[in-house]
């Protein structure tokens, strides 16, 4: 296993019901070439050795005896290779007919499962010839001359992973197998299924196996009956998924004609951090039932080269197509409600807010505006403070005032020149020397401004700094870095952008909407430095900390999922191909993390604000950390990439 994946496969034959011969030679067809393609673990449909629907004929010797040569046909043929296949047959048990999943790897039978909540109800027959798992307590049974584990509770135990089965319906149940399964380690699920085709069902059926991985925080494999099962009442689509946490990675072709195979590569080191972090999965352990697990221990094969299939999100904030809309209108709401909520608690109708032209302090101003306009405050009430300085260029400061006129809310500029001089002389610092102290003292002159103002006014000072600021530290302690409520806290740099144009394009008028496109297509800046001999903006925040699509792709993946340096660095070569190449990520990954850990200080006493996502770095709730935590383990790992 390399970075935590597991290369796994749905497989769809094509079938001839009740010709076990045809059907094993198309099984172990599918097992090489995603052998060749390095898939670890795969699974085929329900009862695919002999056909799902061959109905009374499961009650043929022949039909049985002949299922079980083509087993043995399988497991000839595959044994010199690694992979682990799970195929499905009827298993006569103790005089009893079992409809089974069988694992099997080296051509040694690894288990054998038995389904457990046998349909009948409309087309389905099951129980006409199978009995149930729940009958049965052996929990050995003897199948092709080897003596093999036999249960609903076994779990299979790889290098790498630990996973579990069961077969179709059993999906299906309030409480199913899966659910026991996972919480006893089992970490990838896989069915081998047989789902009949029917208005909407194919919807719900992906909804359902999408919501069960993600309640078990566990991996789902699907494969299920395709072309070549009996149509005689019904028709058998073909459906496989594999499925992370909820997420789809891979979806089979419905109704197609030839047989199928779907890769994808689970995340287990993943699941595994989302196990450990979720409190509600390791208190519902106690729920487990009383039966203990059987435990299989796997073949030990080598380790292959990783050769990623699944697509790495570049910009993980930012969603695709039409939910992007929808996830801007969502976030903006929750920042309106809970700057709303914090209005009527304080008997408040004033704020202040510092403008700038930037992204930021206009995300806040339009949060602001539409919080005013939810309560039937006049925008009046909205008092926006312009402060040009040193560095202001005559875009974002033209920006800043058009964009306040137009929303009608109240405007005011103060310059923080003179008082920075004047300041600069009291400290006797060299105006000249445009260090930290020239860039950090303008911060804090503008800070006090707003909370003073906001004081003289009895208003609320407005905080504008975003997620991926708070996370890099770029901010000024006690400067911008302060407020009285942070409406943009967890709202990643990436994000913004794309929240100030859903507004432009959906939220206010067109004289605003002109203004608030301009800004989105400004260069990025704290605008501390003197401009250029163009007038144009000299200090770009990205060529200091580095690209803040690069960071929020490092600050998602360090936070969300706890990965390390190394896994994160190959995430992002992938995900940013043609892009940023390897020694660029090295060198930011590296900024990030050393900025990470050296600036939490800032970080342990930020002000209230919303969190509208699954990333947070508030210290009450998502983020603690000691403000003296060492980076050298993440550092060094930096260093050896």
């Amino acid at each position: 296993m390399k970075y935590g994946f597991i290369k796994v496969a749905s497989a769809i034959p094509t079938v001839k019901v009740a010709d076990c011969k045809f059907n094993a030679q198309q099984i172990d067809t599918q097992i090489a070439i995603a052998d060749g393609k390095g898939v670890q673990i795969i699974v085929f449909p329900e009862l695919c050795i002999t056909g799902y629907s061959c109905a009374d004929l499961f009650g043929q010797n022949l039909l049985l005896e002949e299922a079980e040569i083509a087993l043995m046909q399988i497991m000839n043929n595959t044994r010199q290779m690694d992979i682990i296949s799970i195929v499905g047959m009827p298993v006569v048990v103790n005089s009893t007919l079992m409809n089974c999943a069988i694992a099997l790897q080296k051509g040694k039978i690894l288990g054998v499962v038995p389904k457990t909540y046998l349909p009948d109800h409309k087309e389905f027959a099951e129980q006409r010839w199978f009995s149930s798992a729940a009958v049965h307590t052996e929990n050995h049974i003897r199948l092709c001359g080897q003596n093999v584990p036999f249960g609903p509770n076994l779990l299979f135990d790889t290098a790498e992973t630990c996973f579990g089965i069961e077969i179709g319906n059993d999906l299906w149940a309030p409480v199913p197998p899966s659910s026991s399964l996972a919480l006893k380690g089992a970490e990838i699920i896989f069915n081998p299924s047989a789902n009949t085709e029917s208005i909407s069902k194919y919807a719900y059926l992906q909804s359902l196996v999408s919501q069960q991985s993600a309640r078990c925080l566990s991996g789902y494999v699907m494969s299920s009956c395709g072309f070549g099962e009996s149509t005689t009442d019904v028709v058998f689509g073909g459906n496989g998924w594999i499925v992370e946490n909820g997420s789809i990675l891979a979806t089979a072709a419905r109704f197609a004609l030839k047989e199928q195979l779907i890769i994808s590569e689970i995340d287990v080191e993943y699941i595994r951090n989302e196990r450990r972090t979720n409190t509600t999965f390791a208190a519902n352990k106690a729920a487990c039932k009383d039966e203990p697990s059987i435990h299989v221990n796997t073949e030990l094969v080598n380790q292959r080269d990783l050769i990623l299939t699944r697509s790495i999100d570049a910009r993980p904030f930012v969603p695709k197509g039409d939910t992007l809309n929808q996830r801007c209108e969502e976030i903006f709401e929750m920042q309106v409600m809970g700057l709303a909520k914090r209005l009527i608690h304080t008997n408040c109708k004033t704020v202040v807010v510092g403008i700038s032209g930037g992204l930021d302090s206009t995300l806040a101003l339009l949060v602001c505006v539409k919080t005013f306009d939810k309560l039937g405050f006049s925008r009046k009430g909205i008092i926006g403070i312009t402060m040009p300085g040193f560095g202001t260029t005559d875009r974002t400061y033209n920006n800043a005032l058009h964009l306040m006129s137009s929303l009608g809310i109240t405007t005011k500029e103060i310059s923080i020149k003179e008082a920075c001089i004047q300041h600069f002389k009291d400290i006797d610092h060299d105006m000249t020397n445009h260090n930290v102290t020239y860039e950090n003292g303008q911060a804090r002159e503008r800070t006090q401004i707003l909370m003073d103002y906001a004081n003289k006014v009895n208003a609320l000072v407005i905080g504008t700094g975003d997620l991926s600021e708070l996370a890099l530290g770029w901010a000024t302690y006690n400067g911008d870095h302060m407020s009285m409520y942070g409406v943009n806290a967890s709202i990643p740099k990436t994000l913004v952008k794309y929240l100030v144009n859903w507004v432009a394009l959906n939220g206010v008028d067109y004289e605003s909407r002109n203004t608030l496109l301009d800004i989105v297509d400004t260069p990025i800046s704290p605008e501390l430095i003197p401009a250029d001999e163009q007038g144009n903006i000299k200090q770009k925040t990205e060529d200091l900390v580095g690209p803040y699509e690069l960071h929020d792709f490092f600050i998602y993946n360090f936070l969300r999922f706890g990965f390390r340096p190394a896994k994160i660095f190959f995430l992002a070569s992938v995900a940013f191909r043609g892009e940023y190449n390897e020694d660029i990520i090295k060198k930011w990954l590296t900024t990030f993390c050393r900025r990470f850990f050296m600036q939490q200080f800032k970080r342990s006493c930020l002000p209230d604000g919303p969190k509208v996502g699954s990333v947070g770095l508030s210290p009450r709730g998502d983020w603690r950390m000691p403000s003296d935590a060492c980076a050298t383990l993440w550092l060094k790992e930096c260093e050896e990439l």
